[in-house]
């Protein structure tokens, strides 16, 4: 029997899923910070969703 942790995968493999974790992390951070700034500018430009006036149910 093995162990859980066990595998029979080479260290290198761990640097290079670490290398593409950390640039994972990196474009989702850029992208995140993107939207940011365009819900910012959206809100002091007032071009936000318009929000509907009469309910749906009456």
């Amino acid at each position: 029997m093995t162990k859980a942790g066990d595998n029979d995968k080479k260290p290198s493999k761990k640097g290079s899923r670490t290398d593409r974790l950390a640039a994972a992390l990196r474009q989702n951070l850029r992208r995140r910070k993107g939207q940011e700034r365009q819900r910012g500018a959206a809100a002091v430009s007032g071009a936000g969703p318009v929000p509907n006036p009469e309910p749906k149910g009456s």
